[in-house]
């Protein structure tokens, strides 16, 4: 099976601008996903897709594979597309590896990538059992609700489900934000129109459901940590997650 790793990563953002090509131990953050991904067995290569000369630059600068891609992309799926429809043989599932996460494990992507064995396997992502009240509340955390299959159900910012009868025993899950796609799935879903459920959380993963798509879950004990503002380096090498 040939699976492709693609790392989405934009110069732009609002929190934190040019956070791919922020200094974490003397690599930057890009440099330290790239690799990671690339300790992964599953992948058959692995490609950073941008929008910007300076992150191409730098991947080049220590011989990565990186392909630029339309300024016009609202999201890292779409950027992922562009790739795959610009590579020659077959591919048969892509991985799409988040921009912002340096700690990432290899095992994480080879769990993702293993959902593809099954060939009924559509989309697939991760998701990690999580029982911090506090932590699940944060509308940043998105929740998911899965089949006793670990098929996806719902994902929302909310906290689902929601408990009326307290002394119910369940068990809430954190969405850990790694997808793999079936190639000629990916290319059917960047096709789609945004769907009321994804325009009211602000999911993407909503309008695939919307749509009828299934979304195979996977078990994760890995603590998923991405940096989305400065502060989050700092907390991140404070607990001793250093690559």
């Amino acid at each position: 099976m040939k699976i492709l790793g693609i790392i989405p990563a934009r110069f732009a953002s609002t929190r934190f601008p040019g956070k791919p090509l922020i200094d974490i131990g003397g690599k930057t953050m890009i440099r330290r996903v790239y690799e990671q991904a690339l300790q992964a067995a599953s992948l058959s290569d692995v490609i950073v897709a941008t929008d910007d000369q300076r992150i191409y630059d730098e991947i080049k600068s220590f011989g990565g594979h990186v392909m630029m891609t339309a300024a016009h992309h609202q999201n890292g799926t779409e950027r992922c597309a562009e790739v795959l429809a610009a590579m020659t043989g077959h591919i048969d599932a892509v991985i799409n590896i988040q921009g912002d996460e340096p700690f990432i494990e290899p095992e994480q992507i080879d769990t993702v990538a293993s959902l593809f064995k099954d060939t009924e396997c559509q989309i697939g992502t991760l998701i990690k059992v999580c029982q911090d009240r506090e932590l699940l509340e944060k509308p940043s955390i998105i929740k998911a609700v899965v089949s006793k299959d670990l098929k996806a159900l719902y994902f929302s910012r909310s906290l689902i489900p929601y408990l009326r009868n307290k002394d119910a025993e369940t068990t809430f899950y954190k969405h850990i934000g790694i997808y793999g796609y079936q190639s000629d799935v990916l290319q059917e879903i960047v096709k789609l129109t945004p769907s009321a459920l994804e325009l009211a959380e602000s999911l993407e993963q909503l309008r695939w459901l919307e749509n009828g798509y299934t979304i195979q879950t996977a078990l994760t004990t890995h603590e998923s940590i991405s940096i989305d503002i400065p502060e989050d380096i700092d907390r991140a090498l404070a607990r001793g997650i250093f690559i």
